[in-house]
């Protein structure tokens, strides 16, 4: 009895307990855990430091005015050149033909002024004897007008030709830097393109490029402080003399010109340097880069209502900055926007609200 005895009182223990779990049901999941930042609205002006060279407030593309073939070339990239200095020269046999076949030209014309004024001297003896026509007399005197229009027309084109073989030698038109080279000896050029640019001697400038968004309104002041990149101990003021219009195709980004008056010792022609600009101030929400996720291929937050359900919110992210970004359209003061735990969200999902930890914790 002792055996079937207690094989029943196993079993009855057996269904008590299953039939308890039976009655808890499934549990419901638990909500994921989030830190919330309630956002407001800050005049924001972040400083903005940009990089950029040491260029020559003037830069000329120099060029042959001729076509021809490159038989020399005198100078290279760095090398300072003086006014009207030779730069490279063009093979001159072409041109010294044009200016040998102008030159027959005038003597065939000289010598037909002789021969028209010869005649026209003739008549001009014979017509008061009676001895020639009036009409031989004028045709004579039209012969050697023309003959001498001739002339002058052969003359000019001989000038031409001569101006046309001196510019087989490519001068420097100002004192300089030359920066680039664009051909080589032995390769036929065209007229007009570029074969070096020269950085002219004189004031310099400081070029930066921005995007449009970090610098829409120059600053109040335009001087500003520009700072050597190898060695932040060279430095030197400027003032903000140009600021492109219109927005780069090619970079998307506006120009930025410092008027230097003087370049200090190290700070030379293509240096690289920085700035700091302080932009004028906008209405905008800083939030940490946690906070950020995308809406398909757009910038967005997870925002929390009162029941802590969260919705996706997109935004437009006016500036990033390290550690944060500056969010300037798309919330509203007094909103929770998730800034940790949004990773693994989804709309309308209610999530638990934590406290957020002691400032200066990594969240």
């Amino acid at each position: 009895m002792a055996g079937p005895l207690k094989t029943s009182i196993l079993g009855l223990s057996l269904l008590v307990f299953l039939t308890a779990c039976s009655k808890e049901g499934p549990q419901a999941p638990l909500a994921p855990r989030v830190y919330v930042q309630q956002v407001s609205t800050r005049e924001l002006a972040p400083p903005i430091q940009l990089s950029g060279d040491i260029q020559a407030r003037v830069e000329t593309q120099l060029s042959f005015r001729v076509g021809g073939k490159i038989i020399e070339r005198k100078v290279d990239v760095g090398d300072h050149v003086q006014a009207h200095q030779v730069l490279a020269r063009l093979d001159p046999k072409d041109l010294k033909i044009q200016v040998e076949t102008a030159q027959a030209g005038v003597n065939a014309q000289q010598a037909q002024v002789v021969q028209t004024r010869a005649a026209f001297i003739r008549q001009q003896k014979l017509l008061p004897k009676g001895y020639t026509s009036q009409s031989e007399y004028d045709a004579a005197n039209a012969a050697q007008l023309s003959a001498k229009s001739a002339l002058a027309a052969a003359q000019a084109q001989l000038a031409n030709a001569r101006e046309q073989l001196s510019y087989a030698d490519l001068e420097a038109e100002a004192p300089g830097v030359i920066t680039a080279r664009q051909a080589e000896v032995g390769q036929v050029v065209q007229a007009t393109m570029p074969i070096y640019t020269l950085a002219r001697d004189g004031a310099r400038d400081a070029v930066f490029n921005v995007y449009e968004s970090l610098f829409i309104e120059p600053p109040k002041d335009p001087t500003v402080q520009v700072t050597l990149l190898s060695n932040p101990a060279i430095t030197v003021k400027g003032q903000i003399r140009e600021i492109t219009p219109t927005v780069s195709a090619q970079s998307g980004t506006l120009q930025i010109k410092v008027q230097l008056d003087a370049l200090p010792k190290g700070m030379d022609l293509g240096s690289i340097v920085t700035v700091n600009l302080t932009p004028h101030p906008s209405p905008s929400i800083e939030l940490p880069w946690s906070a950020l996720t995308k809406d398909v291929s757009e910038p967005a937050v997870w925002i929390t209502d009162a029941q802590n359900n969260v919705r996706l919110q997109r935004v437009k992210v006016g500036r990033y900055l390290t550690g944060s970004v500056i969010v300037s359209e798309g919330l509203k003061d007094g909103e929770n926007v998730v800034v940790a735990g949004g990773q693994l969200l989804h709309p309308g999902m209610k999530v638990e609200v934590a406290p957020l930890p002691a400032q200066g914790t990594q969240l």
